[in-house]
C-alpha cells in the first residue's frame, strides 16, 4: 500500500472550515469519546493536568472537567478555527462554573501532535480522540510519551484502514487517484507505541457504520467535517460531475435496506508512561508489547 502522508496545511486550513458546522454531524466522533470517557471510568488515577489532544470544537472538555474537577485542562488542536469553537463551548458548557473560586482556566494551544509544543513530563493524561490518525504514529506517540509524567496515561481512539472501504472501492472503480485518506493498521499503531516507550499497552478495534439517505449525503457530511480527502497523492482540481455520477452510481451496489451505509473501523487504545526508576527499554530503544495485548473485537 502507498504510504500517502496528509497534507497538514490542507488539513489545518479543512478543519478550520468546518469548526462552526462540526458538531451537527459529528455522530462518530461523539459515540467514539462517550466511549473513550467510559473507559477511563475503570481507571483509578487523579490527573492534575490533562490534555485534549485535538480537541476540536471542545466537546469533550466540559465532561473531562466534570469527571476531574481538579485538573488544569490543556485544549490542542491543529486548527485555530477549532480552538475558538473550542474555547466559546467550553464556556458556554461550564456556564457559571467557570466562576466558581478554584475553578482552572481552560489553556488552548495550537499545535500538531507530532511535535507538542509542551515540556517534557508535563502531563497526567493525554485524551486524544479521532485525531492520530492524521499522524505519523512513530512522531506523535514518541511526542505523548515525551510530555506525559511517569506514570502519565495516554487513552485515545484512532481509524483503522477499513474505515470507509465502500468509498474507497466506489472510487477505485472511476480512476487510480487515492480519494480517501489513509489510516495505519492496528499493529503498526502497535509497533509504534513499542518504540516510543510506552508500557502495558492495550489495543483493540471496534467497527462502526453510519448509514445515509443517498452517497452524495454521506460525502457532504465528510466535507462538513473536513475530514474529506487531504493525501499529498490526491487529484488535484475539481471533481467533474460526470465523474462524481459514477461514484455514485459505484456506491449504489452496497445499498442495505434502503440506506447507504458508511463504515468506519475505530482503533480504541491506551498506555502508560513508566514510572521513571522502573523505565528500561532495550538495547536500541524500544519496549515489547505482548501480541496477546493487541487484540481484534
Amino acid at each position: 500500500m502507498v504510504d500517502y502522508r496528509p497534507d497538514k496545511a490542507k488539513m489545518a486550513q479543512s478543519f478550520a472550515a468546518a469548526a462552526s458546522q462540526y458538531d451537527d454531524v459529528a455522530v462518530l466522533q461523539r459515540q467514539t469519546a462517550d466511549e473513550l470517557l467510559e473507559r477511563l471510568s475503570l481507571t483509578t488515577m487523579t490527573p492534575k493536568t490533562i490534555l485534549d489532544l485535538g480537541a476540536g470544537t471542545g466537546r469533550n472538555l466540559a465532561l473531562l472537567q466534570q469527571r476531574y474537577p481538579q485538573a488544569q485542562l490543556l485544549a490542542m488542536d491543529i486548527a485555530a478555527g477549532m480552538l475558538q469553537q473550542a474555547k466559546k463551548r467550553y464556556r458556554q458548557d461550564l456556564g457559571l462554573k467557570r466562576w466558581l473560586p478554584g475553578q482552572n482556566h481552560l489553556q488552548a494551544i495550537a499545535g500538531d501532535a507530532e511535535s507538542i509544543p509542551l515540556a517534557d513530563n508535563s502531563v497526567d493524561l493525554v485524551f486524544a480522540n479521532l485525531s492520530l490518525q492524521w499522524c505519523d504514529p512513530k512522531s506523535s506517540f514518541r511526542e505523548i510519551h515525551r510530555v506525559l509524567k511517569p506514570e502519565g496515561l495516554l487513552m485515545f481512539t484512532s481509524l483503522g484502514p477499513d474505515t470507509l472501504t465502500e468509498l474507497r472501492q466506489a472510487w477505485a472503480q472511476v480512476d487510480d487517484y487515492p480519494h480517501v485518506n489513509v489510516f495505519f493498521d492496528i499493529h503498526d499503531v502497535g509497533d509504534a507505541m513499542m518504540a516510543s516507550g510506552l508500557a502495558d499497552c492495550v489495543l483493540d478495534v471496534e467497527p462502526y457504520t453510519l448509514t445515509y439517505p443517498t452517497p452524495m449525503a454521506m460525502m457532504r457530511d465528510l466535507k462538513i467535517l473536513g475530514a474529506h480527502n487531504v493525501n499529498e497523492g490526491r487529484r488535484r482540481g475539481l471533481t467533474g460531475k460526470t465523474l462524481m455520477s459514477k461514484v455514485v452510481s459505484a456506491y449504489e451496489q452496497f445499498r442495505q435496506d434502503g440506506l447507504i451505509p458508511a463504515s468506519y473501523e475505530v482503533v480504541f487504545g491506551h498506555g502508560w508512561k513508566l514510572p521513571q526508576a522502573t523505565q528500561k527499554p532495550e538495547a536500541d530503544g524500544s519496549v515489547h508489547i505482548p501480541l496477546s495485548e493487541i487484540k481484534r473485537r
